[in-house]
């Protein structure tokens, strides 16, 4: 078999004197890159993110481990510090939060017996648990949640309180990081 004539070599000579780059447009040397919602969070007044902080989960706990551990280099490692600050939580502090909690609310077509069903299962759960019912509905689709919702209190008022305080605590850990989540 035969072969054609091999590449000539590359020689340094055979290169110009100088290799021209392109440059960069003059805004993107001198400018800093845009500020970003984590920029926002990690930069804010301790008392402000303890606020916002407070609309996704209302434990002030929660929200003061969570402030007191920045600045987060993520998002990821915010919603990692957000989970641990949630694990972390006292039965104390879980009813706090609880206390603040409601049912999602309904679709504006939803049938009247709908929301009589979910009111009498909301009724039940809260006359054996002594607390509001929580679920986060993170990735159920809208017309699906009702059904969720009903379906998830049904099968939780066969927990024992013990087993549903470790749920509810689950429940209220993905609802915080859901929150956090969309408030940046």
């Amino acid at each position: 078999m035969t072969r054609g004539s091999p590449l000539p070599a590359h020689r340094l000579s055979d290169l110009p004197d100088r290799v021209v780059l392109p440059a960069l447009p003059e805004q993107a040397r001198t400018s800093p890159p845009a500020p970003t919602a984590l920029d926002g969070f990690n930069g804010a007044p301790a008392a402000e993110t303890r606020r916002a902080l407070l609309t996704c989960l209302r434990s002030p706990r929660w929200a003061h481990l969570v402030t007191a551990h920045r600045p987060y280099p993520t998002l990821d490692a915010l919603l990692a510090a957000s989970d641990e600050a949630a694990y972390d939580l006292t039965a104390g502090d879980l009813t706090e939060a609880l206390a603040a909690e409601s049912l999602p609310p309904l679709p504006a077509d939803a049938y009247g017996a709908a929301h009589m069903a979910l009111g009498a299962a909301h009724a039940a759960y809260e006359a054996r648990f002594g607390h509001p019912f929580v679920v986060c509905l993170d990735g159920v689709p809208p017309p699906e949640a009702l059904d969720h919702v009903l379906a998830a209190i049904r099968s939780r008022l066969a927990n024992d309180p013990e087993e549903e305080r470790v749920v509810t605590a689950e429940e209220l850990r993905r609802l915080a990081r859901q929150r956090l989540t969309g408030l940046l």
